[in-house]
């Protein structure tokens, strides 16, 4: 047995220290493969006597075997208190027989238990003394003491974590001390030569896409494996000169404490000593660097929903969005009011002009001679393509301006309201935050169960002291039937749900951003906010010597920017689909208008054609009727001059550039005379 302490390195680079009377070989040798991380033991020695039929022998008195032969076992199970206990009772007999040797006893006055106080004992000072002078060789060796009360002749030995290829499985001793030679040994951290060239190292995986995934194998070669991770760990490879063997962890789970203590997925195979390595996209957790240790952080690490992108809604009236149909209404109506108005306006003008009024046909042809000719020129002025000017009263000119200021500020709100409708329209996803899920009931939600999310939602969603209801609510859905109602086994099975279905996905961000820009149709999308500031890294064994080596070297990966490289690679700017799209079936180029966006212009313009097509005929027909009506003229006047006597040329024959101009009443006896001139050539 021995007195030991012990300092171990835990996670976060800070370190525990524990004390313990005594602990056996075999008990160190247990912690030593237990997830503690590095362990460094102080110990103290107790040499055993080298003749033992001297030191069996004590003024001719002999001591037990048991005591004092190494032979024994017996000695070496008892607990060092036990050590400690019998060497003071042989210090104090020692004092005491030197004492009575030298004739220097001091009687002690019997004690009186009644009294509260006693009177010290004249003989303390010289008995302790003696036993500060006294030198014997007891079960835990010489004991010589100093002036200073401490033992001259004590000894160390400091022990700490061996690694090798099978690292974290031996003690190796480094260095010892005592009162006399001091340190002897080094205390520096074990390091592995030659950094890691000629090592293979075991590496555990979990498939998740694009940071592990299967390559193409070679029918009887061993799996091979493309990804993210894979390019980064070849990387540290090239550079380090390890070799390694990778294999899939049979459970399919990155890692989470059971119940009953235990870890599954790979950070479970690390504790269990079956992988030195663990890669994938595995998130550092504080839960996690209990038992296992990570390397810097290569790639950093949020949350993010994964849904399907709401179908466009199409509506071929789309342009008329900005306004309301009672602003559509107003401005439709403002129009003839306004073209009445100048209408009248001119009218009034012409009129006191004038006195009186000239007919009709002298009258100046302006535009606001007549009323469709008004409202012409208000509705000209409203789509901006101008038309003929008003000339006239300072209270028509003041009407044009107030019509000219209204139009300048619909057009205005008109563009600005349109630019934004179609920005919005192309961002229409009700849900863009963690929040706003809580909140809706058209998706359900979920995550994979036993993994670094589910615990994150597990903590956030039973935590007292959170204040926002939001991880509440999201938990009470995520953990229903425990997980197994809308929470995944697998990232795979939640991507896929969440393309056929209306379901929002809760995973690293990362990995759906890949999912959706890989996506065949286009169907889904990518929106949420990060939970914390995380990343992603590789787990070692606690206690691994060869975490220092992969941490640097990927801080030299980062500042050289082959890292930023890697993830070009694998998410590329411009992928197969568009993550700044909200609708289904957008490509990278759909920012441009669709022909849906634009026929209800398209249709307005029709019906325009069509309109004007059908005034045409209208005219047509009118002006046949006109012209048919005008034929049967010409027969009333040849009547008409055959009761004349032939015409009105003096008797004889008109020439034939000879004209005749005829006057005649109509012959309803109660009607206006009108006088309707007629000129003709004789024929």
């Amino acid at each position: 047995m021995i007195a030991v302490s012990t300092v171990t390195k835990v996670p976060g680079g800070s370190f525990k220290l524990r004390q313990q009377e005594e602990i056996s070989d075999a008990e160190i040798m247990e912690l030593t493969h237990s997830p503690l991380g590095r362990m460094t033991v102080i110990r103290q020695v107790f040499p055993l006597w080298r003749d033992s039929n001297a030191n069996c022998m004590w003024n001719n008195h002999r001591i037990s075997s048991r005591l004092c032969d190494p032979q024994e076992g017996y000695v070496q199970s008892l607990e060092a208190s036990n050590l400690y206990l019998y060497d003071s009772v042989l210090m104090l007999a020692n004092a005491f027989y030197r004492k009575l040797e030298d004739r220097k006893w001091h009687s002690m006055a019997s004690l009186n238990c009644i009294k509260k106080s006693t009177k010290p004992w004249n003989g303390g000072w010289s008995m302790l003394e003696t036993i500060q002078k006294g030198q014997i060789v007891g079960l835990t060796g010489t004991m010589d003491f100093k002036d200073n009360g401490s033992n001259s002749h004590v000894q160390f030995e400091i022990l700490g974590t061996s690694f090798s290829e099978t690292f974290g499985k031996d003690m190796k001793r480094l260095a010892t001390w005592d009162s006399v030679n001091g340190l002897n040994g080094s205390l520096k951290e074990s390091r592995i030569e030659n950094g890691m060239q000629g090592v293979t190292v075991k590496v555990v995986t979990v498939l998740e896409d694009p940071f592990v995934m299967v390559a193409e194998n070679i029918l009887g070669q061993p799996k091979r494996y493309k990804g993210f991770s894979i390019d980064v760990l070849d990387a540290l490879a090239k550079i380090l000169g390890f070799k390694y063997e990778i294999y899939q962890v049979s459970d399919g789970k990155y890692g989470s404490q059971l119940p009953n203590g235990t870890w599954n997925g790979m950070i479970g195979e690390l504790i269990n000593k079956r992988a030195d390595l663990a890669v994938s996209a595995i998130t550092i957790t504080p839960e996690r660097e209990n038992v296992v240790d990570f390397s810097k952080r290569y790639m950093d690490y949020s949350v993010g929903i994964l849904l399907r992108k709401p179908e466009e809604k199409i509506n071929i009236f789309s342009l008329f969005a900005p306004f309301d149909l009672a602003v559509w209404a107003c401005i439709a109506a403002a129009i003839p009011v306004v073209g009445v108005l100048i209408f009248l306006l001119a009218r009034i003008q012409s009129f006191r002009n004038q006195n009186p009024p000239p007919p009709p046909h002298q009258q100046s042809s302006t535009v606001s001679s007549s009323l469709h000719s008004a409202i012409w020129v208000v509705y000209g002025a409203f789509v901006q393509q101008g038309g003929d000017s008003v000339v006239g009263s300072v209270a028509l000119r003041i009407v044009m301006g107030s019509w000219w200021l209204f139009t300048l500020i619909v057009c205005s709100s008109y563009t600005a309201n349109l630019a934004a409708y179609l920005t919005v329209s192309r961002m229409d996803n009700s849900i863009r935050t963690f929040q706003d899920l809580a909140r809706q009931v058209d998706f359900a939600y979920g995550t994979v169960r036993d993994s670094a999310v589910y615990d994150y939602f597990k903590a956030k969603g039973t935590n007292p002291l959170e204040q926002d209801g939001t991880y509440a609510e999201l938990w009470r859905t995520i953990s229903k039937n425990n997980g197994h109602d809308f929470s995944v086994s697998s990232p795979s099975e939640g991507i896929r749900k969440a393309k056929k279905s209306p379901f929002a996905f809760l995973w690293d961000k990362a990995v759906v951003e890949y999912a959706a820009l890989t996506d065949d149709d286009c169907t889904v999308t990518v929106t949420g906010n990060s939970l914390s500031s995380k990343g992603y890294g590789i787990a070692l064994q606690h206690g691994s010597p060869y975490r220092d080596l992969f941490s640097q070297k990927i801080l030299e990966l980062q500042e050289k920017g082959d890292l930023d490289v890697l993830k070009q690679k694998w998410w590329p700017r411009t992928g197969r689909c568009d993550l700044t799209s909200h609708h289904a079936g957008t490509t990278p180029d759909g920012r441009s208008l669709k022909l849906h966006s634009f026929a209800g212009v398209f249709c307005i313009l029709a019906a325009g054609l069509l309109l004007a097509c059908l005034v045409a005929g209208l005219e047509l027909w009118w002006s046949s009727s006109t012209r048919c009506r005008s034929e049967q003229q010409p027969k009333e006047v040849t009547e008409l001059r055959a009761r004349t006597g032939g015409g009105g040329c003096g008797g004889g024959r008109c020439h034939a550039d000879d004209t005749a101009t005829l006057y005649f009443k109509d012959p309803a006896p109660d009607a206006n005379p009108d006088l309707v001139e007629l000129q003709y050539t004789q024929l």
